[in-house]
């Protein structure tokens, strides 16, 4: 991995202003016209599957995890995963899309979305989905919609507009 003694932990609601001043580093005050972002307005992301990376203390990364649905296929949207700058290539993000990835098999989900490069992401088996069979709630680039079948055969017959699993909604 590295010569760094990372720490991969799941998320807990007391890391929550941690990662937003992360986000705000790393991502800026565009993010929130993101398509991804528009799905986080509707529903929470799930605590269990979302992740953070300490170095002692001080964190150092985050991955986060949305409940979705494409059509009636449930899923999870991956995203934002965000390293601060200085541990960037130190494997702190390989380490935490491993960790969740592994989480969500584990829990039984089948499919995972994200919106990525897929040179950095197609090395834990993402793939790009064929243009116009996934849309999102925004403009996006279709060569950056990816997805991870944990389960074989789950994007199949993947189609339609990806939503927030309304399961999961956020009371108003």
């Amino acid at each position: 991995m590295s010569d760094l003694n990372i720490t991969i932990a799941p998320e807990t609601p007391n890391d929550a202003v941690a990662i937003e001043r992360l986000h705000e580093r790393t991502f800026g005050p565009g993010r929130y016209v993101l398509s991804a972002y528009r799905l986080r307005e509707h529903v929470d992301h799930l605590l269990d599957l979302s992740f953070t990376a300490r170095i002692g203390t001080l964190l150092v990364g985050s991955v986060r995890q949305l409940p979705i649905a494409v059509g009636e296929v449930p899923a999870l949207l991956l995203g934002p995963l965000t390293v601060e700058p200085p541990f960037r290539s130190r494997s702190v993000g390989r380490a935490l899309l491993d960790r969740a990835i592994a989480e969500a098999k584990a829990q039984g989900h089948g499919l995972i979305l994200l919106v990525g490069d897929e040179p950095y992401y197609s090395r834990v088996g993402f793939k790009k989905l064929p243009r116009g069979r996934v849309t999102m709630p925004g403009p996006v680039d279709p060569n950056r919609m990816l997805a991870l079948e944990l389960v074989e055969g789950a994007a199949a017959e993947l189609a339609g507009t990806v939503r927030p699993d309304w399961r999961f909604a956020r009371a108003s």
